[in-house]
């Protein structure tokens, strides 16, 4: 059995849940997602007590009144924890969590200490308290498959991002190609203007060659020789 808890200390709601006991504790450290931090009292026995982040938030800039949250519900789920005042909560990503061979139901160490950050509780708080538990609820929930369905949509996603980043870089590479033919054509015209600078233009020729005056003025001459022989016929 997991509970959960939902903090209105932020918006959107930020999603919150712990195993009933131990043994539940146990397939939770399995079963966690990379999106999930880890909450427990230091040093002492308490519930594991998780915060789901929301897509692009990340666990090093957790809210202040969200941090507060989850401090007091893992010392009011800590039996010896609850009654002692200035208690450490300490917290880490899930992925972070190491769980040995040898370690007894429960226990768990960390990869990387660096990665473990405090929060001071001076009391408890019962006004956050009870407003958490105002939204607890009771589920039983199947944490292998939720795993499994969680994977298959971040696969999705990354996929179909890497469709729209295929595509953007084909349509720059088009909008590239495409500059480079207007340069090339625009040089190519710029040096026909600049070989063609300074030479006479030609005048037109109907006649289509160089000779054509002369062919035409001995065509006229010849034209009117025909003329002649044929007024002499007819004469």
């Amino acid at each position: 059995m997991v509970y959960y808890f939902t903090s209105n200390a932020v918006s959107p709601p930020a999603t919150v849940y712990m195993g009933k006991d131990k043994f539940e504790n146990e397939e939770l450290i399995k079963h966690g997602w990379p999106e999930d931090v880890w909450f427990h009292v230091d040093k002492l026995s308490s519930a594991h007590v998780y915060l789901r982040l929301a897509a692009g938030q990340s666990w090093e800039s957790i809210p202040q009144p969200l941090l507060d949250d989850l401090a007091q519900l893992c010392k009011a789920n800590s039996i010896e924890g609850n009654k002692k005042p200035n208690i450490a909560i300490i917290y880490t990503p899930w992925s972070n969590l190491l769980k040995r061979g040898d370690m007894v139901t429960g226990q768990v160490g960390f990869k990387n200490q660096q990665l473990v950050r405090r929060v001071h509780v001076p009391a408890r708080e019962n006004p956050i308290v009870n407003r958490l538990n105002k939204t607890k609820r009771e589920e039983h929930p199947d944490l292998v498959q939720q795993r499994v369905d969680r994977d298959k949509k971040e696969a999705h996603k990354r996929r179909e991002a890497a469709k729209r980043r295929e595509l953007e870089e084909r349509g720059i590479a088009d909008d590239r190609r495409r500059d480079k033919d207007a340069r090339s054509y625009t040089t190519m015209f710029a040096e026909m203007r600049k070989s063609n600078a300074g030479k006479p233009a030609k005048s037109a020729n109907i006649f289509g060659d160089e000779d054509s005056d002369e062919d035409a003025g001995n065509a006229a001459s010849a034209g009117r020789d025909d003329d002649d022989d044929d007024f002499s016929d007819l004469l």
